[in-house]
């Protein structure tokens, strides 16, 4: 026993010195390791609802709006109606100061009492005539003359019975009804004021027939009008309601361009259902069509798609393998490929369409250190580097 421990004694340090060497021999092997693994860059896969939009501004206004005007010249005589009253088919709105039109009511009354006198007459004149040219007293030019008169006095009758009727009709254009049920949105005259109808009807009201449903006009660009169709959901807000999301749908995609700025757009028109009477004529409102949209699916950032090759993250096995139908997916520390689709795309998100991806998976998008073209071609590269050959992330 004292023999061994009189060798150790006299060997220390030799032994000292080869775990010294034994630990120094396993500790560069460790760095050597730790430095030749790759750090993978990756990205985050989520789940939930993503959502493809078009934007856009419009005006809030009724979906019929009817403007009221005037036949007929002459002053106001009486206002029955105000802003927002509401109002029903043939009610009174105002009244016109009628005795001119009165007056051409009376001459053309008394014109035709006198039309139908002188056909009398020459009726009388007429029978008599037929009388004595059968009895032989008359010639026929005699007769024939007097047939003409009676057909000429009978004529005269019908067009005074016609401007008499005129007459009366303007008359009763005097007086100004509503051609709708509605609300007064609008009045642009007041008692006393002179309407003049001489060369294009003056208006005087405008109404709205139903203000619990109104329609947004919204002008899209050429370059999202493509996928607008009918019935598609959507949401805006007005100033008025910051806080407050309202909803709607597009009716109609009007085919008639316009161009603003020498940008060519179209007018789409939004349906909106405004039973609680929030809504007012006028208001902006700041669209948002939902052109597509899923549910519970697969998204991840538009940056992680931009990998051109798999080089140096994963070895593939045939040219049809690309990262345009398959995503590079680290998993439990192991990197897999995986086939997949792309999806809605917005302008922040895109829709992932697999049936392997699982929960928790990464998306690889290059790994610290990767070299760029200027690096291989002999430039010199500050510090490490993230992307594919060629530059820029992978």
């Amino acid at each position: 026993m004292s023999k061994k421990k009189n060798w150790f004694l006299r060997h220390k340090w030799w032994i000292v010195f080869i775990l010294a060497a034994v630990i120094a021999v396993w500790g560069l092997g460790t760095k050597t390791a730790k430095t030749t693994k790759k750090n993978f860059v990756t990205m985050d896969i989520k789940h939930g609802d993503i959502s493809q939009t078009v934007t856009a501004t419009g005006e809030i206004m009724p979906v019929n709006t009817v403007s009221v005007g005037s036949q007929v010249s002459g002053n106001i005589e009486e206002i029955f109606v105000d802003y927002n009253s509401t109002v029903k088919k043939g009610d009174k709105l105002l009244t016109i100061e009628p005795s001119v039109l009165q007056a051409s009511v009376d001459e053309a009354k008394a014109s035709l009492d006198s039309a139908i006198s002188q056909r009398n007459y020459a009726k009388n004149e007429y029978n008599r005539n037929k009388t004595l040219y059968a009895d032989g007293f008359i010639a026929r030019s005699e007769l024939e003359k007097s047939q003409t008169t009676f057909e000429q006095a009978d004529s005269a009758v019908v067009r005074a019975q016609s401007q008499y009727d005129k007459a009366v009709t303007n008359l009763g254009y005097a007086t100004i009804v509503s051609p709708v049920d509605g609300t007064v949105i609008s009045r642009k005259v007041d008692k006393g004021q002179t309407v003049a109808a001489s060369f294009q009807t003056p208006d005087l009201f405008e109404i709205a027939e139903d203000l619990t449903k109104m329609q947004i006009e919204t002008a899209v660009s050429e370059a999202d009008i493509g996928v607008i169709k009918q019935g598609q959901p959507v949401t805006f807000t007005v100033d008025a309601y910051a806080s407050q999301k309202f909803e709607g749908s597009v009716r109609q995609v009007r085919l008639s361009p316009t161009t603003t700025s020498n940008v060519v757009v179209y007018t789409v028109v939004i349906d909106v259902d405004n039973s609680d009477l929030k809504l007012m004529p006028g208001m902006t409102a700041f669209v948002t069509i939902v052109v597509n949209s899923a549910k519970d699916t697969w998204k991840a950032n538009n940056s992680a798609f931009l990998l051109r090759n798999f080089d140096g993250i994963i070895d593939v096995s045939s040219e049809s393998v690309n990262p345009t139908n398959h995503l590079a997916i680290q998993r439990e520390g192991e990197i897999i490929l995986v086939p997949y689709t792309k999806g809605i795309t917005t302008a922040t998100e895109t829709q992932i369409i697999s049936d392997e991806v699982k929960e928790g998976d990464k998306i690889v998008v290059g790994y610290i250190g990767q070299a760029s073209k200027s690096q291989k071609s002999g430039n010199t590269n500050r510090g490490g580097m993230m992307g594919g050959p060629g530059g820029g992330p992978r």
